[in-house]
């Protein structure tokens, strides 16, 4: 909360609280405020600059004049009276039950925010020893008309060690590469075929429907030495491939989110124990990441295909709220899936899918929060790390 002078605003109560002039608020340390009323004369703007307010523990906007509270209300209450406008026409243009769920998050006055609480430390180079060894091993940075994740997902991989190959689908398609010379095949997010509803599926298909190509993709899945990594819309359309990839039969279709809308948020996960080869050694971990989805629901085909995944721990990362539990809540749940899930494995661990982007965080400096004490690598730069460790 804020504890407000009027006083150094204006004489005139009505005046200072409904002043519209253009203007800025800045918080800094109370040992700060000479030198910060310092630099703002020199600019020109003494006569313009005050000291307004203090930060209070009671999440309790008040205003004083005089020394006497002429304004006292709840944080809480204020900004759901603010918020009232956009919550109505959110509910009017999206899911009005998850409109409402976001709305009655504001009711949460001790809601912790991001956090994160790592079981590994990000520090840890753990593909050092490989990379060393001046080896670069061959990823397909596979992508089709409309994906737009490649460059990043490149950049991860070529930092973790590997010579990270652009691979259009038409140049497996037309032979120009063959799957035999990589070790990693990685489907990218975006947009495939104009982000048209189910353009995962459409994606799968221009391999399905080709008998040389889906040999060539079944032949790399089966080999022993090979990992893969669906993300986004590489994640719908790697899950439309589950019955050529061994020990994948019972992932979920992605399907629209509750919101109805695109969602694109940075949110809270947590990786959930699992013989993924791309997040050993992050079990626990509770970090937060980027998605950008409109299709990240999971939809399994039958109760039993959920509960397969449950039992033989093949999911692998799940949505979180900001005290750590599985959710199922808009926001902290961007599209509604099931207990959170959104990440899975198949039972060797050697191919994961996920909706959320761990190629948008690799470095701490392309997360919007992160905790002072991180340093170049962010953690999901071990995902990355992990892949080079497994090829050796």
């Amino acid at each position: 909360g804020l504890d407000i002078q009027l006083d150094a605003l204006s004489g005139d109560t009505i005046a200072a609280l409904f002043n519209e002039e253009l203007g800025a608020v800045i918080q800094v340390r109370n040992s700060d405020i000479d030198t910060v009323l310092e630099r703002l004369g020199k600019a020109g703007l003494a006569a313009h600059s005050h000291v307004i307010a203090t930060p209070n523990t009671d999440d309790v906007i008040r205003c004083y004049q005089a020394e006497s509270i002429v304004f006292e209300q709840s944080r809480i209450e204020l900004q759901r009276c603010w918020w009232q406008t956009t919550y109505q026409m959110q509910a009017l243009r999206d899911n009005p039950s998850c409109a409402e769920q976001e709305y009655d998050s504001l009711l949460d006055g001790g809601d912790p925010g991001l956090s994160a609480r790592l079981s590994f430390d990000p520090n840890d180079d753990v593909a050092a020893p490989y990379i060393n060894q001046g080896v670069r091993p061959r990823v397909a940075v596979l992508r089709e008309q409309g994906v737009n994740g490649q460059s990043e997902m490149a950049a991860a991989f070529d930092r973790a060690g590997f010579d990270a190959i652009d691979v259009h689908m038409s140049d497996i398609i037309h032979q120009r590469f063959d799957l035999n010379s990589a070790k990693g095949l990685v489907a990218c997010g975006g947009f495939s075929y104009g982000d048209v509803l189910g353009a995962g599926g459409g994606w799968a298909k221009s391999i399905l429907f080709s008998e040389q190509t889906q040999q060539q993709f079944q032949q790399f899945f089966h080999r022993d030495d090979t990992f893969g990594l669906g993300v986004c819309n590489g994640c719908q359309m790697m899950s439309h491939l589950r019955d050529l990839i061994p020990g994948a039969g019972h992932w979920p279709r992605f399907v629209r989110n509750v919101s109805e809308q695109y969602e694109a948020r940075f949110v809270m996960t947590e990786v959930v124990d699992s013989p993924s080869v791309l997040l050993a050694g992050m079990r626990g971990s509770k970090l937060p990441v980027v998605v950008a989805h409109g299709e990240g629901q999971v939809q399994f085909q039958q109760q039993q295909d959920h509960d397969a995944l449950v039992s033989n721990k093949l999911l692998s990362l799940r949505y979180i709220d900001h005290y750590g539990r599985p959710s199922e809540v808009y926001p902290f749940n961007p599209n509604g899936s099931v207990q959170g899930v959104t990440g899975m494995t198949n039972q060797d661990g050697r191919f994961t899918i996920m909706m959320p982007h761990p190629e948008r965080v690799f470095r701490t400096v392309q997360n919007s929060w992160h905790p002072a004490e991180w340093g170049e690598a962010g953690p999901w730069m071990r995902l990355f790390r992990n892949a080079r460790v497994f090829v050796g």
